[in-house]
């Protein structure tokens, strides 16, 4: 019996960048042999076991072979006559193919070090084009190793498009797509991720409402960057720099799907496009299964992002009507989540990226306002439905104290 670490653990120790999860293949095992000391199996499909202390888990080796569609469609075979060497050629890229071995000796027999220092994602064997899975994976790690100059080579980025053309993707299910989408999104170079499947074709496919963007111009006097495509993907890495949560980096991927809708006559205007980008915001999330607290703060931030861009000049009735759609009396971290989308909005434009955006400031400050205002504070004197009505007129009074206060320092 053999152990070696694989996989992303030595991958990230040779490249000096920060790992959590430790996974080992056993060479010359048999299940009964793990067993025997004390490992707990978990596998369905093939044998892989945790560590009785560590937790961390231990397959035997194992090849496989194409049975079917999708990447359910394998077919595993794992025997004590199993190498090192069988089983690292099955894995997606070479610098995941790397081992280590209890004295820190590696194993690299498909060149996974030279592409590290090449900076390159590149496939191990023709294997790769089986699996569509693959290709998210592939766009997920050019994401997170952007910012060390990581690139995928020429001929993986062919083999992805032979994926794309194949079919396979149809075999994906949702779940899947939105489990490592959402991983995605929480890299630092989140953006990176998107791009890659659109060079592979891979977007149009996933997720057409955003391929869709690409090449719809805006109005250059607000969005010096023109596309509405590359907006988005810049409005994307502002969510990414400020290091906002999941639910604010979906909302900023989809803010803008309704200028897809614009008639192409209207062009670069896009008059009602809040109002459009409901229905394909609503279809990507429930084709997705996207999670439900995730799907309403997109909405609110599809239908509602101009009115926070113009939050300063609002009547402040108006405003209180805002603040209530976004659930402000119940639902605060909403209204942040929300700010914080259109903040990432405003400054994904060419040359703008670090412009200051009061907007932020006052809408955060009216949150508060209003949230003090409680039914307590009312004299004793006003009831029933009296209530609500009292609550409303002070609300929408201190948040003009609050526009007169901000306008006189303005001034």
């Amino acid at each position: 019996m053999q152990v070696y670490l694989v996989g992303g653990a030595v991958r990230d120790q040779l490249l000096g960048h920060p790992y959590h999860e430790k996974d080992y293949v056993v060479v010359g095992a048999t299940p009964e042999h793990m067993l025997a000391q004390g490992y707990q199996p978990v596998g369905k499909d093939f044998p892989v076991f945790l560590h009785p202390e560590t937790k961390d888990e231990y397959a035997l080796a194992r090849t496989e072979r194409k049975s079917g569609h999708g990447y359910h469609g394998f077919e595993f075979y794992t025997d004590v006559s199993v190498t090192l060497e069988q089983d690292l050629i099955r894995r997606d890229l070479t610098i995941n193919a790397i081992a280590k071995d209890q004295d820190g000796n590696i194993y690299d027999p498909y060149g996974g070090q030279r592409d590290l220092q090449l900076r390159l994602l590149r496939h191990v064997s023709d294997a790769f084009a089986e699996d569509p899975l693959r290709v998210l994976r592939i766009a997920r790690f050019a994401a997170r190793y952007k910012a060390l100059g990581f690139r995928v080579a020429d001929e993986t980025l062919e083999l992805m498009r032979q994926l794309v053309t194949s079919g396979e993707l149809n075999a994906l299910t949702s779940e899947r797509v939105w489990k490592e989408t959402s991983r995605a999104l929480m890299e630092n170079h989140a953006d990176e991720y998107f791009e890659v499947l659109r060079s592979c074709g891979a977007l149009k496919v996933l997720f057409p409402e955003l391929d869709a963007l690409y090449g719809i111009p805006q109005r250059p006097e607000y969005h010096p960057e023109i596309d509405c495509g590359i907006h988005t993907m810049m409005s994307l890495y502002q969510a990414c720099r400020a290091g906002y949560s999941l639910d604010v980096r979906f909302a900023v991927l989809v803010h803008d799907l309704g200028k897809a809708l614009t008639p192409a006559e209207e062009w670069p205007r896009h008059i009602m496009h809040e109002e459009r980008g409901v229905k394909p915001v609503s279809d990507v999330c429930d084709r997705l299964k996207v999670p439900t607290n995730t799907k309403q703060l997109a909405i609110a931030v599809c239908k509602e992002h101009l009115k926070c861009h113009q939050a300063l000049t609002l009547k402040p009735g108006t405003l209180w009507r805002l603040l209530q759609r976004l659930d402000v009396l119940r639902r605060p971290e909403r209204v942040e989540a929300f700010v914080q989308a259109c903040e990432c909005d405003s400054r994904g434009r060419l040359g703008l990226e670090d412009r200051d955006y009061p907007q932020s400031r006052y809408v955060l400050d009216a949150m508060q306002v209003v949230r003090n205002i409680k039914a307590q504070d009312l004299p004793p004197e006003i009831q029933g439905p009296d209530i609500g009505e009292m609550l409303i007129e002070r609300r929408i009074a201190a948040l003009g104290v609050l526009k007169a206060k901000y306008t006189a320092l303005a001034d």
